[in-house]
This record gives structure tokens, sequence and C-alpha cells, in this order.
């Protein structure tokens, strides 16, 4: 199989890769995978990712799954703006990458997996306003990093602001209000802002 196929449904970790692609201008064929109803435990999708998630995709005949080593293995393999210009930067992207996997993205799952917007998922508010105050000092950090650059990394937009801004977008969709980080606010509006993002929103909003 040639050419770069992508497994999964934009209301999941799925988006942040389709955004990247859009981003390098990469010819890629989008197939819908729902999380629900044991779309990702198909035999298919088992073959791709035995974990049974996505995304997954298939470049060049290679299957790789867990978004962002996705993501990483796609900017390094079309190169292109987004991808780090030598070791210094890539050591950078790789901070950045797994600093929002650890401080920000468990949070914002959480949070998401309880607001009850999708069919079958729990409502719990007082969860949820624990899970987003836990934001508070890793947005912080953001903010203190923006201080003095426009982009994490930068001058410009690359793969880690990607990265970490695919998963803040989320949060306006569950009430967080990032009007306390005003520097990481006025970025996530750039990086959201650009016409490579594929629009998204939850059930019903």
């Amino acid at each position: 199989m040639s050419g770069l196929r992508i497994y999964g449904d934009i209301l999941s970790r799925t988006d942040r890769v389709l955004w990247l692609a859009n981003e390098l201008g990469v010819q890629y064929e989008h197939v819908p995978v729902s999380i629900l109803n044991g779309g990702t435990r198909t035999p298919e999708m088992l073959a791709l990712n035995p974990n049974g998630h996505v995304p997954v995709i298939v470049s060049d005949g290679l299957p790789v799954f867990e978004s962002m080593a996705i993501n990483l293995f796609l900017v390094r393999k079309h190169g292109g703006p987004l991808a780090p210009t030598g070791l210094r930067e890539e050591a950078q992207v790789l901070r950045w990458t797994f600093w929002f996997v650890t401080e920000i993205e468990p949070y914002v799952a959480r949070a998401l997996r309880n607001v009850g917007a999708i069919p079958g998922d729990a409502v719990n508010p007082d969860l949820v306003r624990e899970q987003l105050a836990k934001l508070q000092a890793p947005l912080k950090v953001l903010d203190d990093q923006l201080a003095s650059r426009p982009y994490l990394l930068g001058d410009r937009f690359t793969v880690a602001d990607l990265n970490v801004a695919a998963v803040l977008s989320w949060t306006a969709l569950i009430g967080f209000d990032m009007s306390p980080y005003p520097r990481a606010a006025a970025w996530l509006s750039r990086c959201v802002s650009r016409p490579a993002v594929p629009k998204k929103s939850l059930p019903g909003a």
C-alpha cells in the first residue's frame, strides 16, 4: 500500500494527526473509525493496532499507532517548516510534546469524559472542575514560555505548537477559562485559527 491512510474519528486524538497532515500538504485518505460501538476493535483495526485505539496510520505500508509517535514520524518523514531544523530544536519539540502528554492531556481527557457530551460518558461536574483546576500550574509554565516569543520554539509555528494546541483546543468545549493566561490564550488562538485545523465539535455543542 502506498501513500498515507489515517484511521480514526475526528472526535478523538485523530484530530491532531489530520491537522498535521493538512499542514504538511501530503495527500491522505481518512478512514473514519468511531471510538464507540467497538469500531476500533474489528479484526482489521486490531491487525493495525492490537490495543484497539485510534488514531492509526498506514504510511507506505507501515502501520504506526500512538498519536504523538505518528506526528513525530510524519514530520520527520515529510519535513517542511513545522519540522525541527536540527538537534537542538528536535530536543525542544520532544520536550514540549512529552510535557503536554504528562502535564496537560490527562486532565483535559478526564474532564472531557465527564461532561456527558458523548453518548455513554459520565456526567460529573465536580470531577470536571477538579481536573481543570489541575491545569493551572502547567498553563502558567506555558504562559511564561510564551512571554518573549510568539510560538514555543521561537518565531515560527512548529509541530511542538501543533501537538500542544491540539489538546488545549478541547478546553473551549468544556468551559475552561484561559483568560488568566493571556499569552497562552493568544498563542492558542493563533494556532487554532490556522486553515489546516480540522473543524470539530462535541455532539450537541
